[in-house]
């Protein structure tokens, strides 16, 4: 199945007849015939869209809409409203309550079964961005948002923009087809006009500018004067996020507009958390250095480069002298105060392909790739210098001066591929020149045995 839908309708007849097309057309289908069902239902049963009639016999739906909306159980299911009563205060209501599209009866098969798989698709997208356990209620709406009006006629998109002024506080710019690529545009919402330059030429710029990466994220909505027969599906297979056309409301489309500027900046709030974690997976949160998880994976990555070019590399492992006695004379704070200036120290020391991480407490890891051994001895010696050489302030206003003792090895072509056993050889020489270099005296480099 590929997903599951809650029909709600007071008709049995109707009910039925949606079941079997959906059932054909591979949902699993649940039922309610009133407000109160749906409620216990839609909580019972999590589907993953709701198609709710509008007439109900025990309960307004917009109530059962915002209940829909209010509770954490549901509030994100998508939901279409359908009447076969053409009011426009009915359509009004049900989007302020939280509608995610409102279809007349009776719904064309085709179009129904395409925003069906819409409104899911942009459903998993929505989830598949969420931590788990950590979902959060819907942001409220901050506006105003910038609409880009794409329409080959200027004088039709200052119209749009005129009728819009009254109802809606966003603002709306005519963006001309030949700059809709520009990226520095940046709009919350597309709206593109359908025949641009020809009979669905605006699907096929709305398909180029979701296949962009600059803005495979936009939300677009499809403009048309009148919706030609079985164009609504494939506007919404293309990934349209909703349609308008001539017969719709200035207050109805503000609606529109606005529901899709939410859900828009949700998405984009969810992708940034996501990012944000990915990031604090692999840094080191007090220096904003790679941590070892990081380190030990790129490691492998550059041992497999060396191997296939016949190349050698150099690994480096750099410990702080006696750095417990800072944490223990001045404080935590200040020992967090040299880890971050000492991390500081070697970023602008290395060159951008070299790896830099901090492994442990007050241990860091370097990586050379195409190094030998006088390579890696001169910047080892070069960082010693650059740890000891100024002093640190710390938080307290004092200042102190830190060392630094390095432990350097270079793996020569084809010594140590990408197995963990083998590199972990190469890790262990450096680490015993490590031990060496503290044994000798601390504030000085020692050169692995095998790589001497």
């Amino acid at each position: 199945m590929t997903g599951k839908v809650l029909i709600v309708d007071d008709v049995s007849t109707n009910r039925i007849v949606l079941k079997v097309k959906l059932t054909a057309a591979g949902y699993q289908t649940v039922m309610a015939a009133d407000g109160a069902s749906c409620l216990a239902v839609a909580r019972s049963e999590r589907p993953d869209l709701i198609l709710l009639d509008f007439g109900l016999p025990d309960m307004a739906a917009v109530d059962v809409l915002r209940d829909l909306r209010a509770s954490p159980l549901t509030w994100r299911i998508p939901l279409v409203v359908f009447s076969a009563q053409p009011d426009t205060e009915h359509r009004l209501a049900a989007l302020r309550a939280g509608a995610d599209d409102f279809l007349m009866k009776p719904i064309d098969d085709q179009t129904l079964l395409a925003r069906l798989r819409n409104l899911m698709r942009a459903q998993i997208e929505a989830s598949e961005t969420e931590f788990a356990g950590l979902a959060e209620g819907p942001m409220p709406y901050e506006g105003p948002g910038l609409v880009a009006v794409v329409s080959g006629s200027a004088d039709k998109a200052m119209k749009l923009k005129r009728e819009m002024k009254a109802v809606s506080r966003d603002r709306f710019v005519h963006v001309p087809s030949d700059a809709v690529y520009d990226e520095s545009l940046r709009p919350d919402v597309y709206l593109i006009e359908a025949n641009l330059s020809g009979p669905g030429s605006g699907l096929r710029l709305m398909s180029e500018l979701l296949s962009r990466p600059a803005s495979r994220h936009a939300t677009c909505m499809i403009l048309y004067d009148e919706v030609p027969p079985f164009a609504a599906a494939m506007a919404y297979d293309l990934g349209a996020h909703d349609l308008a056309d001539g017969s719709l409301s200035s207050a109805e489309l503000a609606l529109r507009l606005s529901r899709l500027m939410r859900r828009k900046r949700e998405a984009d709030a969810a992708r940034a958390k996501v990012q944000d974690g990915l990031r604090l997976a692999i840094r080191d949160p007090l220096t904003g250095l790679h941590n070892r998880r990081y380190a030990m994976a790129q490691l492998q990555a550059l041992a497999r480069a060396a191997e296939l070019h016949d190349q050698p590399f150099a690994v480096m492992l750099l410990d702080l002298d006696r750095f417990k006695s800072v944490n223990d004379r001045f404080g935590h704070a200040a020992g967090d105060a040299v880890l971050i200036e000492v991390a500081r120290r070697l970023s602008d020391s290395l060159r951008a392909q070299d790896l830099l991480a901090r492994i442990g407490g007050e241990e860091f890891l370097v990586a050379l790739p195409d190094s030998g051994l006088e390579d890696v001895k001169a910047v080892a010696a070069r960082l010693c210098d650059v740890v000891k050489d100024d002093q640190i302030a710390l938080p307290d206003g004092q200042r102190i001066r830190i060392t630094a003792s390095i432990g350097v090895t270079v793996a020569a072509p084809g010594e140590a591929g990408p197995a963990p056993d083998t590199l972990q050889q190469v890790i262990d020489r450096a680490d015993v020149a490590l031990m060496a270099a503290k044994n000798a005296g601390r504030n000085q480099v020692t050169v692995g045995r095998s790589a001497a």
